[in-house]
């Protein structure tokens, strides 16, 4: 049971995830990606794996130690829950990036790639979309406004 939570953790994203990279300018995936609902069933999941483990979890968050986390990590439950909330943390993560690329007009193309690396490795992707980031609003800070007909 705890291997098939442990996959239903990133099934349970990967359709936001196939939205947001695949379909950016849908209505669809605006409305999915702008709700923080959408990690809900992936919280659901952490609960059901973190219950059996929640003394050794509140031990390893309440006072960190390397030994701690590494006696959590090699419970399937606590790797479990760990797993979904790496999950859970990444999906917001990467809804956050994509509705800001698209009130920035940031390019799919460009977007695409950074959020699989997010999916991947959000600490590589999350600093190279704030580059980006950085970039567009400079950008558009430097457009004239339109003008407006009176």
């Amino acid at each position: 049971m705890t291997g098939f939570l442990f996959e239903l953790t990133f099934f349970l994203a990967a359709p936001v995830w196939l939205l947001m990279i695949l379909a950016p300018a849908w209505r669809i995936t605006e409305r999915v990606a702008g709700s923080p609902l959408t990690v809900l069933p992936i919280l659901v999941v952490w609960a059901v794996l973190a219950a059996p483990v929640t003394p050794e979890l509140w031990a390893a968050v309440s006072s960190p130690d390397i030994d701690t986390f590494r006696d959590l990590m090699g419970d399937a439950n606590g790797a479990g829950a760990i797993w979904a909330q790496i999950i859970a943390w990444d999906l917001l993560l990467g809804q956050w990036m994509y509705r800001e690329a698209r009130r920035l007009s940031v390019p799919s193309l460009l977007m695409a790639p950074l959020l699989v690396l997010t999916i991947l490795l959000s600490p590589i992707g999350l600093p190279l979309f704030l580059v980006v980031r950085a970039v567009w609003t400079t950008k558009a800070r430097r457009r004239p406004e339109p003008a407006v007909l009176r």
